[in-house]
């Protein structure tokens, strides 16, 4: 269903504020990946640790997120999206507060274990409550948020790593690592004043209290009735029933039997859909963007950066990079489209991981020599990388999971997308130092270029434009034609007994009479006087 024209109008404050706080959360996860990169420096130090542990340490919160990941998906459903945010707050906050107490290493990786948990808490639920509150005309816009959050989570991680790296060794990494309790609090309070999710809402049959929340999401009230009605639909529920409050059957309002028809027995549109939910979580990292950010320090030390503090600092750089440029696609995301933005960037990645990968080569088969150009085509190389990541891949993961499901799997599957980005992501940053000690630092990089040009033959060929449906339009992208299938006896019932509603799509089934009649197929002269394929 197209939605109705009407006047364009500012933008909508209140969305924009919903969408706002819950994607703070996102900030969680950026500063807690940011930060250990700087911090590591010094636990090495003050706790003297080996490669192998720091490896753990760094990836092995994407590990734990599983946990948080996984089952978010079936909490939001249960205590609505909203608590579900504030869960993720309050776990993150005590997982933060034990790191920064950590006497020792196994009680750190304590603290990074419960970090984590929240950190795949709010993964998962910061982009589903900002997609089923936005309306379809500037969703894209809001449900980048949460990306936009996590680069500005990275910047401040690398910002407390550069302005705490000068205190005392005993102290510093710990103030790094306890400063992420601080946005985890004023979420926690903040996501209180804003709404539940108007489709959660349906799902309990809450559609006076949907009502209102669509009234003030929409871009007019005609819009949030038809959105209401979708969304009734899409939850099962008869458009007949219009009382504020209605009985769902426990099935639909609880999500019960939704990982069997996501997993088990999916029919084949919901199969696409997984496919390619799934498909570009894990292309995304499998890029080896996080591996960038993880160890950003360690690479511009291996392309000749000596100083801890000017490694900090160009540390800084890519934080800034990334979170410039992740405000570019936000703003372009809803006139450009998904694909263009997304093929392009990847695109752009795969340009800057060869030339990357070229100059780290360069430099570590002259050991001896000052390159200082090589040097700065790197660093170059590596803020254009995370550049073109923000740009287009960053944030449409995250749009483009989110609007493809529809809502009665939407908490679910992207659970499962969430998790298995988690899951390539923790990979990759418990790896990254034994693999380029086995292929070289240069190495690592071409892998990555080959595995985003396998991404980018995966976003062209499986992910179709979404942009400016609603979110039950998006469904029918996934669907095969209505006579895809059909046999001749078929279609021919179908053209002769047109159903009320149907009778547009009569015009499409005659090319489909003649199409078959033209190879042979049972054909029979036209009818006298009605010029339509007699079979």
């Amino acid at each position: 269903m197209d939605l109705p024209s009407v006047e364009k109008k500012k933008m909508n404050k209140y969305v924009f504020a919903c969408s706002l706080v819950a994607s703070m959360n996102s900030i969680l996860s950026g500063y807690d990946t940011a930060v250990l990169s700087g911090a590591i420096l010094y636990i090495q130090d003050y706790m003297k640790i080996s490669d192998t542990e720091s490896e753990i340490l760094m990836g092995s919160i994407n590990i734990y997120c599983l946990i948080g990941s996984t089952v978010a998906g079936r909490i939001s459903d249960w205590i609505g999206r909203r608590y579900t945010i504030v869960l993720a707050a309050i776990i993150f906050f005590v997982g933060a507060f034990l790191m920064a107490m950590a006497p020792n290493y196994a009680f750190l990786m304590a603290g990074r274990f419960v970090a984590g948990i929240g950190v795949g808490f709010a993964f998962m639920i910061a982009p589903v409550y900002t997609a089923e509150v936005a309306p379809a005309s500037t969703r894209g816009f809001f449900t980048s948020f949460p990306e936009i959050f996590v680069n500005a989570g990275v910047l401040l991680g690398y910002t407390a790593d550069f302005a705490l790296s000068p205190l005392p060794t005993y102290l510093n990494w710990r103030l790094m690592l306890g400063a992420g309790a601080i946005p985890a609090a004023v979420l926690g309070i903040a996501i209180l004043f804003m709404p539940e999710s108007p489709r959660w809402l349906v799902m309990q049959g809450r559609l006076g209290d949907a009502r209102s929340v669509l009234e003030k999401t929409s871009d007019s009230n005609e819009e949030a009735e038809i959105r209401l009605a979708e969304i009734k639909e899409a939850s099962g529920i008869s458009e007949h029933f219009t009382d504020d409050i209605v009985y769902v059957p426990k099935g639909q309002s609880n999500g019960s039997g939704v990982w069997k028809e996501l997993l088990i027995r999916p029919i084949p549109e919901v199969r696409k859909m997984l496919i390619a939910s799934v498909g570009i979580f894990f292309f995304q990292q499998a890029s080896g963007i996080d591996a960038v950010v993880l160890y950003s320090p360690s690479i511009f030390r291996m392309a000749g950066i000596k100083s801890r503090l000017s490694l900090l600092g160009t540390t800084m750089a890519v934080g800034f990079s990334k979170t410039i440029f992740v405000l570019v696609s936000t703003y372009l995301v809803d006139s450009f489209g998904r694909r263009p933005l997304l093929l392009t960037s990847t695109m752009g990645m795969i340009f800057c991981q060869l030339l990357l990968a070229t100059g780290l080569t360069v430099i570590d088969n002259n050991p001896d020599k000052n390159l200082v150009g090589v040097l700065a085509v790197c660093i170059i190389m590596v803020l254009t990388l995370v550049a073109f990541f923000s740009s287009g891949l960053g944030p449409i993961t995250w749009v483009y999971s989110s609007e493809i499901l529809p809502s009665r799997l939407r908490a679910q599957g992207l659970s499962f997308g969430v998790a298995t980005n988690r899951v390539v992501s923790g990979v990759i940053g418990m790896t990254f130092i034994s693999l380029y000690k086995a292929i070289t630092i240069g190495g690592v990089f071409f892998l990555f270029a080959g595995v985003t040009a396998l991404s980018w033959i995966f976003f062209y060929l499986y992910l179709p434009e979404t942009q400016g449906k609603t979110l039950e339009e998006l469904e029918t992208l996934f669907e095969k034609p209505k006579t895809q299938g059909k046999t001749l006896d078929e279609l021919e019932a179908l053209f002769e007994k047109p159903k009320p509603h149907e009778e547009n799509d009569s015009e499409n089934y005659t090319i489909e009479l003649l199409t078959l009649k033209s190879r042979g197929d049972n054909s029979k002269p036209d009818r006298e006087g009605e010029g339509v394929v007699s079979v």
